[in-house]
């Protein structure tokens, strides 16, 4: 949709905005100052001077005098003041992005060696968890040497057990013959 009548000169007029002043004066020092006219030439008051006199700086004429701020406006030095608010608020800035700088900086440090640090103890546990691992690994084998050694170490407790259980049969009989062997010496 295309912009007609009073929206299409405003866009004009926001598209030719004069540019900005390119010669700003920042330095810290104060812009030089005119130098006093001799005390030998007769003072005249400003509405009794003629063409004659130097001719003051004129502002150029424009068809648009309303509102439009002229280059020579604009470029008029600042204010020593200002200049140095400015110089001051541009340090300030800068030591406060400095030291923004710093601390990020010093985090990202501390983040490496804690990072480096945890690697280190990671390597530490690796090391710790293959030596477990091997010293596993030899038990499970002296284990297995000696698993025969146990089976028959087990077949040996159940024939104690097995030959406990005949003595005791046998004391039992025993026992017995005893004292059938009494009872027939009695008679």
């Amino acid at each position: 949709m295309a912009a007609t009548g009073e929206e299409a000169a405003a866009m004009d007029s926001i598209c030719k905005a004069p540019a900005p002043p390119t010669d700003l004066n920042l330095s810290a020092e104060p812009a030089p100052e005119p130098e006093p006219k001799p005390e030998s030439e007769p003072r005249r008051d400003v509405a009794t001077s003629d063409a004659t006199d130097t001719p003051k700086a004129k502002r150029p004429s424009n068809n648009n005098e309303g509102g439009v701020e002229t280059a020579e406006e604009a470029t008029e030095p600042a204010e020593p003041d200002i200049n140095e608010l400015c110089r001051d608020m541009f340090d300030k800035m800068a030591v406060f992005l400095q030291g923004e700088l710093t601390a990020t900086c010093e985090d990202y440090k501390l983040l490496e060696n804690m990072n480096k640090l945890t690697s280190l103890k990671y390597m530490e546990m690796k090391d710790i968890s293959i030596n477990i691992s091997r010293n596993l690994q030899d038990l499970n084998q002296k284990y297995g040497g000696l698993q025969s050694y146990l089976d028959q170490i087990n077949q040996i407790e159940e024939q104690v057990t097995a030959l406990e259980q005949a003595a005791y049969k046998l004391d039992t009989y025993s026992k017995k013959l005893e004292a059938k062997f009494k009872k027939l010496e009695k008679r």
